[in-house]
Order: structure tokens, then C-alpha cells, then sequence
């Protein structure tokens, strides 16, 4: 499958680190529910660990993609809801195992009170175009 997805980097925007500003795309339109950390029986994996959290997280958004037909060279865009940016290089390291880092997706990162259980350190959600 060869990805049509378009990356821009507006003029007069700075630039992102580790994402495009505007991703585009013709096709038909996936949406993956926020991600957690939870292997094939539901346990978490990794807890209070970032890093294997994100590595789970992105395992599981690899399944729902290709359970839609799509890979994550149709991601558009990522959203990552995390209970403390401290987390985000670790994040970064497993996002950029699973994406392409020349043509990222675009992405926003919020910082939240709190996930749905407390030992839940982030969530990602998935837009793709296929």
C-alpha cells in the first residue's frame, strides 16, 4: 500500500518537532479510539513505566490499522493525551519506531488531570486516510 497523504510545513509557521502541521490525503477515513496500554487480555503493560506503555500503545494502534487495511504510513494524525509531558521523549521513541519520521503525522500532545484509571500514564488516538 503506498500512502497518498500530503505533509506541508506552512511559510510563517514554525516548525514542528516530530510533526507536519498540515497532513491531507484523498481516500476513505479511519478513526482509531484512544490507545492505552492494555495487552490482548486487558492487564496494562508497563506500569508506571512510560516508555513500555508507549511501546504497547503503539502495538495496539499497528493492530487497529491493519485491522481497518491501513498502515501507519496512513496516519494523518495522532493525538496524545499523557498525565505529564515528562513523558514525551519516551513517547517520541516509540512513536518514531512505528512512523516515519521524514513525513510524521501531524500531532498534538495535551497534559491531563488524569486518565480513566490512575495508573494509565497516556492514551493515543489515530486519524488515517487509506
Amino acid at each position: 500500500m503506498v500512502s497518498e497523504l500530503t505533509h506541508l510545513n506552512p511559510e510563517g509557521v514554525a516548525p514542528g518537532n516530530g510533526y507536519s502541521h498540515v497532513v491531507s490525503g484523498p481516500g476513505r477515513w479511519v478513526a482509531i479510539s484512544g490507545q492505552v496500554a492494555f495487552d490482548a487480555e486487558g492487564k496494562l503493560v508497563g506500569e508506571g513505566d512510560a516508555g513500555a506503555q508507549a511501546q504497547q500503545v503503539f502495538a495496539n494502534l499497528e493492530r487497529c490499522l491493519k485491522a481497518a487495511g491501513a498502515t501507519f504510513a496512513d496516519v494523518l494524525k495522532l493525538n496524545f493525551f499523557v498525565t505529564d509531558v515528562a513523558y514525551l521523549p519516551a513517547i517520541r521513541v516509540a512513536r518514531d519506531a512505528y512512523v516515519d519520521t521524514a513525513k510524521p503525522p501531524a500531532s498534538t500532545a495535551v497534559q491531563v488531570v488524569a486518565l480513566f484509571r490512575p495508573d494509565v500514564l497516556l492514551e493515543v488516538e489515530a486519524y488515517a486516510v487509506v
